[in-house]
Order: C-alpha cells, then sequence, then structure tokens
C-alpha cells in the first residue's frame, strides 16, 4: 500500500468537502447528512475519475482505504502552497 500521508485523516475530510460543495454546485448531487461517508468516498472518487482529475484505480485494488488515499492525495495537489495540511 502506498505511504499513509501526514495528515491524511484531514485530507480526506477536506478533499470530500471540496468535492461535494462543487457537485452540489454543479446540480450533479445532494447528500443527506445521514448518508455514510463509505458512499460519499465513492461518490467524489467517480466524480473526480469522471472529472479526469484523478486516474482510476485497477479494478482489483478497487477499497474503500484506497479510495481514501486517492482523494487525500489529490487534494494535497488541490490546496495553495503553505496551507495547514500541507505542513
Amino acid at each position: 500500500m502506498a505511504k499513509k500521508l501526514k495528515n491524511e485523516k484531514a485530507l480526506l475530510k477536506e478533499a470530500l468537502r471540496m468535492v461535494m460543495t462543487d457537485a452540489v454546485k454543479r446540480g450533479v448531487v445532494e447528500f443527506e447528512a445521514t448518508d455514510p461517508q463509505s458512499l460519499k468516498i465513492e461518490y467524489a472518487y467517480r466524480l473526480l475519475i469522471h472529472d479526469k482529475k484523478i486516474s482510476p484505480l485497477p479494478p482489483d485494488q478497487l477499497t474503500i482505504p484506497k479510495m481514501k488515499h486517492r482523494l487525500a492525495m489529490w487534494v494535497t495537489h488541490e490546496l495553495p502552497a503553505g496551507h495547514a495540511l500541507l505542513n
């Protein structure tokens, strides 16, 4: 497995916030507070693939932990330099 990022949990949270805010703004999804975290993770992962912002995992590696890591990695490239989560 890929090396765990220092703030992976917080990076994942920020990635989900960014993707969901964008998706709702675009009118492509509505989430309920009761929706499970895994559903949001999978949706965000698939939306980023659809938008060609990340490359898909091989089918045999398609797991929630690997999707979480891919989202956390993506957000490290989206945050401005010097962002608190990157330190």
